[in-house]
């Protein structure tokens, strides 16, 4: 048996197991009685050594958890601290939002939450663009719907006038004009229309899609660029649309070519993840993919709407690749977001690789 199945207080606090918030139980004296499985990711500390410890030897200065631990245990109420600077012995340094709540345990005085500060602030800005983005998608679809119609009237029209002009060849060069852009105009509204389109999920090897978009865009650019490998060729499947994976990956390679103006170094890398939580909901196991180039930067201007519809840092640009890569990473329940800076420019896509859930009861793969 291993250190978690020998801890009889796992059985006891077994609804722990699944959160993807850091669960310490300290007894009055600071000893850990219990941790779930997020605490030792983030403490980097398996259970059995953990288990070992006090919170004053975990942690080289613990004076504020220790002071914070007694008021709350004294008083008998949650005691919180907002912004909290540990480091452990690991010499690792933890920036947390920490509540301590006493509990009623013959072997535990009160329950410690640790939860990283940028974590913290990463799911509330990805709650609020999430409202945001959904409230642009709808806008601009009922536009594209109004565009749509008219659209038609004046293609159909230009081709009518033709007939009529066929003796008239200075004229019926601006009547090409207006249907091919009224064609263009057409092909932009498709585009944004298409993310109403249900995806069909098939079992996936990522590896694939990567391989099918570097040999697209490397036929598309074939001198000054490349596409280097990175990959954990151990990964399972995902259960996925394949072509809107493929649209994902080619729009953010694209957006980082034509940012270096096909010149430059770009990595395609896959990793797998573990206890991973995506729209509210935890995974045991999650494809993490990074598309990285060595090009300019998103300028700091666009970087808080880069996902917006019709968004663009190019003069030629539609700035509908990021949010159809967006919508699509969103309905396969994944997450996407970017670092960036000059000369390094990283998106991270994360997708689950269970079809459903891990809420208890149910197992990923």
């Amino acid at each position: 048996m291993n250190a978690r199945q020998d801890n009889p207080l796992n059985r006891q606090f077994c609804g722990f197991e699944l959160l993807d918030t850091a669960l310490i139980a300290v007894d009055q004296a600071g000893a850990l009685r219990y941790v779930n499985p997020a605490a030792e990711n983030l403490l980097a500390l398996g259970c059995r050594e953990l288990l070992r410890h006090q919170l004053h030897t975990l942690f080289v200065d613990s004076r504020r958890l220790l002071n914070g631990l007694k008021t709350a245990i004294g008083n008998n109420v949650s005691f919180t601290e907002h912004d909290l600077e540990l480091d452990t012995c690991q010499q690792q340094h933890l920036h947390v939002l920490c509540t301590i709540t006493p509990i009623e345990h013959p072997q535990c005085a009160a329950l410690i939450e640790l939860r990283p500060v940028e974590q913290h602030l990463r799911i509330a800005n990805e709650e609020r663009l999430l409202i945001q983005q959904q409230a642009n998608r709808e806008l601009i679809r009922n536009l594209a719907h109004e565009i749509k119609n008219p659209l038609g009237g004046i293609r159909g029209a230009a081709q009518l006038l033709a007939l009529e002009l066929a003796e008239r060849p200075e004229l019926r060069e601006y009547l090409d004009v207006i249907t091919q852009e009224a064609l263009r105009l057409q092909s932009l509204v498709d585009r944004l229309l298409t993310p109403s389109r249900k995806h069909q999920q098939v079992e996936v090897n990522i590896h694939e899609v990567l391989e099918r978009v570097r040999s697209v865009v490397l036929a598309e650019y074939p001198h000054g660029l490349s596409l280097e490998r990175d990959y954990d060729t151990s990964l399972p499947p995902l259960l996925a649309d394949k072509e809107q994976l493929i649209q994902v990956v080619l729009n953010i390679v694209r957006n980082g070519v034509q940012a270096m103006h096909g010149v430059g170094d770009i990595v395609l890398r896959t990793r797998v993840v573990r206890q991973v939580t995506l729209a509210r909901k935890r995974y045991q196991l999650a494809l993490q993919l990074q598309i990285i180039d060595n090009g300019p930067g998103i300028p700091a201007e666009l970087k808080d709407h880069i996902f917006y519809p019709l968004v663009t840092g190019r003069a030629e640009g539609t700035g509908l690749g990021l949010t159809l890569a967006q919508t699509y990473v969103h309905q396969h329940q994944g997450a996407i977001d970017f670092e960036s800076r000059p000369g390094y420019t990283c998106f991270t896509v994360l997708l689950p690789f269970a079809s459903k859930p891990n809420n208890g009861g149910e197992k990923t793969p």
